[in-house]
């Protein structure tokens, strides 16, 4: 029986926790660009330092942080866009996205709400039932769903987090 050795079983293994960690640090390097962008390159700021070290909980390596830092000096612009959406059972969704090409990601997302068979909402309708903190959006209101709504909701966030481009998504669902 042909692949089905000990070091088979390892590839596989390295194979899947790398695209892990690739798909993890792609967000996080995101992050720190934007973060380097805003204080200009300067490392000592408080918001790039932040980011840095949740890069570094997650064990980044520093010389992938360190381009990610050179890479906010080149002419690359990283900006940050909150889509609005509502989801199965009427629950609002904030979809924080950070990306260098918003009309590519705009349609990624309507493309994955279309399967779901949702849109995307006029700016304004959702976020009333949020506010921002400095951890991100949290739900001033919340709505109870039942089994089904619970389960579709969830393969709905599973595949915006697939998106490279998308940091979180934030739902007032209890």
């Amino acid at each position: 029986m042909s692949g089905h050795n000990k070091f088979s079983k390892i590839k596989h293994l390295k194979a899947k926790n790398d695209a892990q960690k690739s798909k993890s640090f792609g967000k996080y390097v995101r992050l720190i660009t934007v973060e380097a962008k805003k204080s200009g390159g300067n490392v000592h700021s408080p918001s790039l330092v932040a980011a840095i070290e949740k890069a570094r909980k997650e064990n980044m390596p520093n010389d992938t942080i360190d381009r990610a830092v050179k890479k906010a000096t080149d002419s690359v612009a990283m900006e940050s866009f909150v889509y609005e959406a509502y989801g199965p059972g009427g629950v609002a969704i904030l979809i924080d996205v950070l990306t260098d090409n918003h009309n590519k990601v705009a349609q990624e997302i309507k493309h994955i709400l279309a399967l779901h068979e949702l849109s995307l909402a006029s700016p304004g309708s959702a976020s009333w039932a949020f506010q921002k903190t400095h951890e991100g959006w949290t739900p001033t209101t919340t709505l109870s769903l039942e089994d089904t709504n619970i389960e579709k909701l969830t393969k709905l966030i599973e595949d915006l987090d697939a998106n490279d481009e998308v940091q979180e998504v934030f739902t007032n669902a209890e």
